[in-house]
Formats: structure tokens, sequence, C-alpha cells
């Protein structure tokens, strides 16, 4: 590439200094992992159509990933709205045309591929969310903006939570809560939002771990140095909604109620939907430092943890790998995490500073999760791991979200030497 400087003088440039080779490598590291992840849960298992198919995405999806880092930015601000509009016409279709599988109708069938637009809508309303907050007069502080946002969100997240698919459906909260948060939305609402779901998770353990809980969160909120009566009022709320997490569960239905107690005590239901959580902790435990090797994982090669290569996905690599195979997975996402927020926070463009941002929360919050599940202390939430889980839908969604990561780089990069 040859520039033109003022003076007249040409001088060349290596296209690779535009592309974030980093982020690139890492994502095809943990593709790597992932496939290998997946060949082993399946071998032997009369499965391997699995794999396959994993594979097939894989290369679509880095094929598709490079592309998106050369479209030009207005391109996809301007496709911003007819891709969430038609995003929102596949979530309506699948609640009428859709496929059932483990009780949610979230897929659409297409000549032998499921395609799940739940996984896509995560994209596109990222997509949305970034290009109204980077409109011009946008302010995050008025009622007007922000009832618009929570709009925006609350439409696919209202399709999304009736197929049912619960689990999804957290992710567009926690995802909406980065980008509010990126935008400059007030901490200390970010902060109340955020504590909320912990300290009702931590009351279920017991009276003495939500006294706990609590007593941390007025602590911390002191710290804001809001108004008296501003951080009191927040402190009951949150207390209130702690206190009331009991009485909400002797409501809810008798499966609901079985899923908190199998998080609260997977021994609890040993044969039933805990043996997942047993099985899946065992199998990070026998990996030792080292693991069995691959293919050798006691848990894994006698498929004692039904459908390992989606949910459960992280016992296989740390079986196999052991903790230092469990430790480079970790390892490798939190830096592709780290790279999205540094990209965010280097962008002169808002659109791509924000669409970077989010998409680190989603792999942020997939990533929490989906460990979280699989060392048991997490609710099993039907949350895949980024690259690693099977399901090509979910692949793609990650690929075009570091795609767009790769873009915001490339963009901010050639910004500097015009």
């Amino acid at each position: 590439m040859v520039q033109e400087l003022e003076s007249g003088i040409y001088i060349k440039r290596n296209p690779g200094e535009f592309f974030d080779w980093r982020t690139f490598l890492t994502t095809v590291t943990l593709t790597a992992i992932g496939l290998i992840s997946i060949y082993s849960a399946t071998f032997d298992a009369g499965m391997s159509s699995i794999f396959t198919r994993q594979l097939y995405y894989s290369i679509f999806g880095l094929i598709l990933m490079v592309a998106i880092t050369f479209i030009p930015e207005r391109w996809i601000n301007n496709l911003a709205y007819v891709l969430f509009g038609a995003n929102i016409l596949l979530l309506v279709a699948v609640l009428i045309f859709g496929k059932v599988i483990n009780g949610t109708k979230g897929w659409l069938s297409f000549g032998g591929f499921n395609l799940q637009p739940a996984e896509f809508a995560k994209l596109t309303t990222l997509l949305v969310l970034a290009k109204f907050i980077s409109t011009r007069g946008f302010d995050i502080d008025t009622i007007r903006d922000l009832g618009k946002l929570i709009i925006i969100l609350a439409i696919p997240l209202t399709l999304i939570f009736i197929q049912p698919d619960h689990g999804t459906s957290t992710v567009f909260l926690a995802f909406f809560l980065g980008v509010l948060f990126w935008a400059g939305f007030d901490l200390f609402i970010i902060f109340l939002l955020v504590s909320t779901p912990l300290v009702i998770i931590f009351s279920l353990f017991g009276i003495g771990y939500f006294v706990l809980s609590l007593s941390v969160f007025a602590i911390i909120a002191a710290l804001f140095k809001r108004k008296i009566w501003v951080t009191v009022l927040g402190i009951v709320i949150v207390g209130l909604a702690g206190y009331s997490s009991n009485i909400i569960v002797e409501k809810l239905e008798p499966y609901q109620k079985e899923r908190i107690s199998i998080f609260l005590d997977p021994g609890s239901h040993p044969k039933k939907q805990g043996y997942n959580v047993i099985q899946s902790i065992l199998a990070v435990g026998n990996g030792g430092l080292t693991g069995a090797g691959f293919l050798q994982g006691t848990q894994t090669r006698l498929k004692y943890i039904p459908e390992q290569w989606t949910d459960f996905i992280f016992s296989v690599p740390t079986e196999e790998f052991g903790f230092i195979g469990g430790l480079l997975v970790i390892g490798l996402l939190a830096f592709l995490i780290n790279r999205s927020m540094r990209i965010a926070a280097a962008s002169d463009s808002k659109f791509l500073s924000i669409v970077s941002f989010g998409g680190g929360v989603i792999i942020l919050y997939h990533s929490i999760i989906n460990i979280g599940m699989a060392i048991g202390i997490v609710p099993v939430m039907g949350i895949p791991l980024p690259f690693l889980s099977s399901g090509g839908s979910f692949l793609i969604t990650n690929f075009c979200l570091v795609g767009l990561m790769l873009n915001a780089y490339r963009t901010q990069k050639l910004k500097k030497i015009i």
C-alpha cells in the first residue's frame, strides 16, 4: 500500500498493520480448541455429523469474519435497521413455524440445517442500539432517548422470552447494561441493576448469605457518595428483592423449583437434572494438572455427560488437558474480551466503539455463565461457550462480533494516516 504525505513524498505501508492479527489468531485458536473438543465429545458415539457440521460452520464463519473486517463502516451503519427488521420477522416466524428442541420453539429448519434467529438477534440488536446512541443529539440521561433504547431491546427480548428461551434472554439484559455503561449512563443505577440479581441468588442459600451480600452492597453503594436518601432507597430496593426471593420461588412451577434446587445442591437430584452438573464437575476435577490426554477422558470417552458438546463443552478440554487446558481456554477468552475493550476505547467512531464493547460483553457473559455451569457455581441456563460449543447460529454470530471488532480496529488505523 502506497501513501502520499502532505510533503509530496510517497511511502509504502504494509497492509498487515491495519489488521488486528492478535484478535484474529486468538479467535482461530479458540475455534480449533472447540473443534478438537467437539470431535472428542462425539468420538465413537455415532455422532460424527456434529463435528462435520461444526467444521463447515467454522470455515464459513472465518470467511465471513474476514469479509466483515473490510466492509465500510457506513454500510454497516446503514444496514443496521434493515438487519434488525429482518431478524424480528424471523423471530415471529419461529414462533409460528419453528422447531421445538428441549422445550424451546426457537429453530427454523432448512434442508437439514437449523437456524436459531435468537442468536443473530444479539448481533442485530447491538447494531441498532449502537446506531441510535451514535445519532447526533442523543442524550442517555433523557427519559425519551432511554425509553427508545428500552423499546428497541424489548421487541426481540419479548419474542425470545416467549419461545421460551430464558437463558438467551439474560444475554440481552447483560449486554444492554454494558451498552448503557459505555454510553455514559448513571453508574449507580447500573450498579443497582447488576447487584439485585446477585443479592437474590445469595439469599437463596440462607439468611446469613443474604445479610452478608446486602452488607457488601450497602458498603459499595455508600462509596458512590450519592444523596443519603438515594443510597438508602437503593439498599431498601435490593434488600426487598433479596428478602422476597424465597417467597417468589415458592410460587414457581415444580420444574423451575427443581432447577433452583439443583443449583443450590446438585447432589439433591443425582439421577435427574443434577446428574449433568455432577458429571461435569467430576470431569473438570479428573483432569488434574495436565489431563488424561486427548480422547482419554473417562467422563468424555464413556459419555457420562449428555450432550457435552454444547452446554458442558468446557468439561472436555479440562478433563483431557487438565488445569492447563482449562486455563488456556479461559486465558484466550479473557484476551479476546480485553481486545474488544481496548479496540472500543481507541475507536473515534462512537458506533463501532459501542459495537466492539457490546460484543465483548456478550462474549464475557457467555464465558462466565457457561464455565460457571460446568463447575457448578451457576445455574444451568443453556448458555453456550463462545467458539467452543456446538451450534452453527451461535458460532457464526460470534464470528460476526469479532469481525466487527476487527473492522473497528482497521477503521481507526486508517483514520490515523488520512
